[in-house]
């Protein structure tokens, strides 16, 4: 059975957040330091700051979509991931 993972990077040199889903970080991971994501690879290097799992591609999504949203930034405050 495939999982997901919806993920949140830190770019420690830019003080910059990137949100994200795969199913397979540690390759998304490698992925992003190493150039291979357009909008990421500006702000290399990356730090895996905070990941969940999902059953479903979709449910990854949606949590990313949620984290984006104002109301997904101030969950993050208030639980101290950001």
């Amino acid at each position: 059975m495939k999982i997901f993972y919806t993920y949140i990077l830190y770019s420690i040199k830019f003080n910059k957040h990137y949100y994200g889903h795969t199913s397979d970080l540690a390759k998304r991971l490698e992925e992003h330091n190493s150039g291979l994501s357009r909008y990421s690879k500006s702000y290399i290097p990356w730090e895996l700051i905070y990941s969940e799992v999902f059953p479903t591609r979709s449910e990854a999504m949606k949590r990313e979509k949620f984290f984006k949203s104002i109301a997904g930034y101030h969950w993050l405050k208030e639980n101290k991931v950001i």
